[in-house]
């Protein structure tokens, strides 16, 4: 069996004080608005199988069945993840990154700008 070490030591995830696996922040934050559906369910998937430390072994092949995605669908949720800063992916290692900081993504994954963002930009406060 191959021993698992975190990607990054610095961002081992923990168990919020309200116990919950998913981090409520993922949602209060605005993480989840930068998702795609794929990405999002890739996410859910990853954070119920992942072990304390946020660490898991999944296979392409076995996560496109599990999440009747392609192995494109897959890839780009895996991408979306990755640049949200939520999970990091180091074949074939996922872990589940703790969620330290609001998102901070100019638009959404289609290239549209959030309303917030827009707000901001009108009121002069994007950068």
């Amino acid at each position: 069996m191959t021993a698992k070490h975190p990607i990054d030591q610095r961002r081992i995830r923990k168990v919020p004080a309200k116990f919950n696996w998913v981090d409520h922040r993922l949602v209060r934050d605005r993480h989840i608005e930068y998702c795609s559906h794929s990405a999002a369910a890739l996410y859910l998937f990853l954070v119920t199988v992942s072990d304390a430390q946020g660490l898991s072994y999944y296979s392409d092949a076995s996560l496109m069945q599990r999440l009747s995605m392609n192995h494109t669908v897959l890839v780009t949720a895996r991408k979306n993840l990755v640049r949200l800063n939520l999970v990091a992916y180091k074949k074939p290692l996922y872990q589940v990154l703790a969620l330290d900081a609001p998102a901070q993504s100019a638009s959404l994954p289609d290239g549209t700008m959030s309303i917030g963002k827009i707000l901001q930009a009108i009121a002069g406060g994007a950068s």
